[in-house]
């Protein structure tokens, strides 16, 4: 892309700018404050649908009984097993199991205030989920 057809469009960035990399009138790849771009923004909002769609899921399935509150705070911070297990300095296969409402309910304290450090939340938190959705979720 030339360094003038860099897009200035409205987006997320809310009126700041970001770097970005193009090429100027001698070929040489240079950085261009760039405003935006209005495709970006709606990536980005079909993005969170998504995102809010598997929190609620993962909180229906908690409401249902089908899966531990460990998945809606996993999903809730958009954390993947692997994520969470290397955060927590768990085995996945273990995270796995802590997935579903029994294993996890017989966890001890350690156990979970490793997982609740990993997530940023306290042990309470983590014991529940939002009654309501749509709830405010943390980042």
């Amino acid at each position: 892309m030339k360094a003038k057809e860099v897009p200035q469009e409205d987006s997320i960035l809310e009126g700041n700018r970001r770097a970005c990399y193009a090429q100027d009138e001698t070929g040489k790849y240079v950085v261009v404050p760039s405003r935006g771009w209005e495709v970006e923004k709606i990536i980005n909002a079909q993005t969170h649908v998504e995102i809010d769609r598997s929190i609620e899921e993962a909180r229906q399935e908690v409401m249902n009984g089908a899966a531990s509150p460990l998945l809606y705070h996993m999903r809730s911070r958009q954390m993947t097993v692997s994520l969470l297990a290397a955060t927590a300095g768990v085995w996945s296969w273990r995270v796995k199991r802590h997935l579903k409402p029994g294993p996890f309910a017989s966890l001890d304290g350690a156990m979970l205030g490793r997982y609740a450090e990993a997530l940023g939340i306290s042990v309470e938190e983590l014991n529940t989920v939002p009654a309501e959705p749509g709830a405010k979720r943390t980042p």
